[in-house]
């Protein structure tokens, strides 16, 4: 039968895809249904055709999945941050971890015997709330004329009013809420993408959960005059500064119509430049720029893991790519000989040697530029041959993966272990299948939920050199997740 846009169809939904949307089939033509889950049967409305596949969104729910919770976010359907809010604690888990499984068998090649016998439980969150520790607001004009702030609804640039997100900080909703007053009060006009014009474009805010140390960014199109970034300035820094932990507050100058939040140019307008985090006993100092994990408590399950994994003794030489502002780096430093860092921007290598300093680490190195680069410089030159052929290698990549040329200078050094950590289950299993073809064995695999009621995941694989007996260590009665709370 052939189907077109505003057909009302009967479906039961079988599965669910990677982003998160309700898959079934009506007659063998497969249907991706906005909001649905695994379960639920419903009368849907098409939206869009293709050939052997559309979309639709439900109409009537006839009967709901037994997974389905209420959502605590009233907004989470039209809002695009929490594509799976609806989905139960227990499940969310199950569904990542299968996502991780997937991908590693349909697009890595691997055994399906083999992945089920190597791979570890989720980690799970005990209180899957609250947990972001940073949060970039876009803001807008409603109707009415109004300031609003919020988020943008899914794969639209449209904001949906929301100072209230359940994900990030209680903080959030009052800095925000000061700001709107404070734009209403002094007519401070917000960016608009279409013209260009308008002042105020988003408000980033971060916090250390740990320290209680607050950062306000605001990301601005200009200066408003020649004297003030923002009219009435001295007065919104006042009331800003008021809300408890607010250490810093910063204007980040952005004058370009692009997609990219933060620009190059942060001028300090209240105290601190830097806000700190405590994590597994290390301090990091967190600027503007700085890219920081934004799920400390998953961040230090995550960073422990990838620890286990490297087999650390003391005696090993480490390369950390990708490494940010060195918080993978000093965690490894604790049990090992010395680590050498490699991140492509200069001010998180700042960063990352501020806060080796602090923390009194005088076993590691870094170093500005790209992976593929830099570890060819080394490898070439004569350089130590512990740099050259190191104990250790950990990858921890932006979601499009390593570098094609990053992959074959790892190759040719040859490490004993990578420790792979990756954001994005398909970029990692493509990768590893290049690593394997270069001689590595793929030896465990464990998921991090590190973004509960969104579909991303975070995974921690190990691959070794050489066949390491009894090296494995997993017991096949554990439960498929780890979660004490259990229900969202």
């Amino acid at each position: 039968m052939t189907y077109k846009k505003n057909d009302i169809v009967h479906i039961k939904i079988s599965d669910i895809s990677a982003e998160g949307t309700g898959i079934g089939k009506v007659d063998g033509y497969a249907l991706f249904v906005k909001d649905a889950l695994i379960g639920d049967e419903a009368e849907v409305r098409i939206t869009k055709v293709k050939k052997s596949y559309g979309y639709a969104r439900i109409e009537r729910l006839i009967k709901k999945s037994c997974f389905r919770v209420k959502e605590r976010c009233t907004i989470a359907r039209q809002c695009g941050g929490c594509q799976i809010q609806a989905l139960s604690y227990d499940e969310q888990l199950r569904f990542k971890r299968n996502k991780v499984r997937s991908d590693l068998i349909r697009l890595g090649g691997f055994d399906e015997e083999y992945i089920d016998r190597i791979m570890e439980p989720i980690i799970g969150m005990d209180a899957p709330w609250r947990y972001r520790n940073k949060a970039q607001f876009p803001i807008g004009t409603d109707k009415e004329g109004n300031p609003v702030a919020g988020f943008y609804a899914g794969r639209t640039h449209n904001i949906i009013c929301n100072t209230e997100c359940y994900l990030g900080t209680e903080e959030n909703k009052s800095i925000l809420d000061i700001i709107l007053l404070h734009m209403k009060k002094y007519n401070i006009s917000a960016y608009d993408e279409n013209t260009g014009k308008g002042l105020i474009r988003h408000v980033l805010i971060r916090k250390g959960f740990n320290t209680g140390e607050i950062m306000v960014c605001i990301v601005i199109n200009g200066r408003d005059n020649e004297s003030e970034y923002i009219r009435g300035q001295k007065e919104l820094l006042n009331e800003i500064s008021r809300v408890p932990g607010v250490k810093s507050i910063s204007v980040n100058i952005n004058t370009e119509k692009t997609n990219v939040i933060l620009k190059d140019e942060v001028i300090n307008l209240y105290g601190s430049t830097v806000i700190h985090e405590v994590i597994g006993g290390i301090d990091f100092a967190i600027s503007v720029l700085s890219f920081f994990q934004v799920n400390p408590v998953q961040m230090e399950k995550l960073y422990d893991t990838a620890i286990e994994y490297a087999g650390l003794t003391g005696k090993e030489t480490v390369w950390d790519l990708y490494c940010g502002i060195g918080s993978i780096s000093l965690f490894m430093a604790r049990n090992a000989k010395a680590v050498y860092g490699v991140e492509v921007i200069p001010q998180a290598i700042r960063d990352a040697y501020d806060n080796a300093k602090r923390n009194h680490f005088e076993n590691v190195k870094f170093f500005v530029g790209k992976a593929e680069e830099i570890l060819p410089e080394f490898y070439n030159s004569r350089a130590d041959d512990e740099m050259k052929t190191p104990d250790v290698m950990v990858v921890d990549p932006p979601r499009k993966g390593c570098d094609q040329n990053c992959l074959d200078i790892i190759l040719k050094m040859r490490p004993n272990r990578i420790v792979y950590v990756s954001c994005d289950p398909a970029t990692l299993a493509r990768d590893l299948k290049i690593l394997i073809s270069g001689g590595y064995e793929l030896k465990r695999v464990r998921p991090c939920d590190m973004f509960p009621h969104t579909v991303h995941v975070e995974t921690v694989v190990l691959l070794s050199r050489e066949k390491v007996d009894g090296y494995i260590s997993i017991d096949l009665d554990v439960e498929l997740f780890e979660s004490k709370e259990g229900r969202a």
